[in-house]
């Protein structure tokens, strides 16, 4: 199994769900980031977890129903995350795969263990975190049939199946979010990962994903969502070559801004912010989308380059995996923003590295670059190269300098 992270459920003293889970958009956040601060300050909570800033994260889920005193935390006895309650319905066995664990920002890194010091200073029952265990571990089998943890969150997977045989390369598992990052040997938990609000998940076999979210095609996703409720059917593909169509660069928004996350006008938000920082505001479906993806294209480049520098490490090829590999004017964008060769594909990453994991531990493969170099071989991979950089370079001089 792997799910997206986050979320999770709490079982009782029988092993019975309580209630059902909640959804990390759910508006129980508001405030648990400034409650966590007020016991824990938010340098202490990087330095003990190495994730990223998100009013999503399960940290503060968690620190919601200690400030409302939930009932579920006085009969809870186990935490699972999304994926860890399904495995636990197909086994039996109440553990906590690795890579999806590090999401929680209840992970410390560096014991390889809950950070159960912080959450008991935060109120939050250190009995209920189980055992933690690694993508290739057997947890037992269902109907006869072996159940092997992959990298059980989906991004951990889709990682896995990037066909590389270099290590200077950068990944954007491209979706919902877009998951901006370096695999590294070891977290990167410092001062400046703190103030570029990086994150270090776990990856498969010794890695860390070093990563940011950025908001992603979420936010194209709640544009045309606003256009099919007011009469307008229009597709993803009618969309994105309405956007082609559309004058370059005319705008730019942080994708990253609160009022993006939460679903609703999202094309009202976008003429809004347009409009407070001084840029035309969008007026047409293909002017608004063209605005998104230039967003995100330059996004994707501040991100790559933080991580870099901050690692010392070059990129000389983007691989871009997920569902988001089909929107080829996002991909071409960020090749020439960013000025640097992008391959996409494979499109379901997050299948093939998660089959990856399973096969090495069934001992089908030796090691994930034996699979890397499987992938390589098994899917259509398209290249973009990098067009006229320039038009970009004030653009980004702009927003992000």
């Amino acid at each position: 199994m792997d799910t997206w992270g986050i979320d999770f459920g709490l079982l009782d003293k029988d092993g019975n769900l309580i209630g059902n889970p909640v959804n990390y958009r759910d508006l129980r956040i508001e405030g648990m980031m400034e409650a966590v601060f007020s016991r824990v300050p938010r340098k202490e909570v990087f330095a003990q977890t190495g994730i990223q800033f998100m009013p999503i994260n399960t940290l503060y889920q968690m620190m919601s129903l200690v400030e409302c005193k939930s009932p579920q935390m006085e009969i809870a006895t186990t935490f699972l995350t999304a994926p860890d309650l399904l495995n636990y319905w197909l086994t039996g066995v109440k553990v906590s795969e690795f890579s999806n664990a590090t999401t929680t920002q209840m992970f410390n890194p560096r014991t390889g263990d809950w950070a159960m010091a912080m959450l008991d200073r935060l109120g939050i029952p250190t009995n209920i975190f189980p055992e933690i265990v690694l993508p290739g571990t057997k947890l037992g089998v269902y109907e006869g049939i072996p159940v092997t943890v992959p990298a059980c969150h989906d991004t951990g997977s889709s990682v896995a199946a990037v066909p590389t045989s270099s290590t200077n390369y950068a990944y954007i598992s491209s979706g919902t979010w877009s998951l901006v990052g370096l695999e590294v040997s070891e977290p990167v938990i410092n001062e400046a990962a703190f103030d570029a609000n990086a994150t270090n998940e776990g990856g498969v076999y010794g890695t860390f994903r070093f990563l940011k979210n950025v908001m992603g095609l979420w936010i194209f996703q709640q544009c045309r969502e606003t256009w099919v409720a007011s009469g307008d059917p229009l597709g993803y593909r009618d969309l994105v070559q309405l956007a082609h169509s559309a004058p370059p660069l005319q705008s730019i928004i942080n994708p990253d801004d609160a009022r993006l996350l939460p679903s609703g006008d999202h094309p009202s938000i976008i003429r809004d912010m347009c409009m407070e920082t001084g840029q035309p505001a969008p007026e047409t479906k293909g002017a608004l989308i063209r605005c998104v993806l230039e967003s995100l294209a330059l996004k994707h480049r501040d991100v790559i380059e933080t991580l870099s520098n901050i690692v010392g490490k070059s990129v000389e090829v983007i691989h871009i995996v997920g569902g988001g590999k089909q929107n080829d004017l996002l991909n071409q964008m960020t090749a020439d923003a960013t000025g640097i060769p992008v391959v996409t594909g494979p499109i379901e990453a997050t299948v093939i590295g998660n089959a990856l994991v399973q096969m090495i531990a069934l001992g089908e493969l030796g090691n994930i670059e034996e699979g890397r170099e499987l992938v390589q071989h098994s899917f259509e991979l398209e290249p973009f190269e990098p067009g006229e950089k320039e038009p970009w370079d004030e653009m980004y001089q702009k927003h992000y300098a």
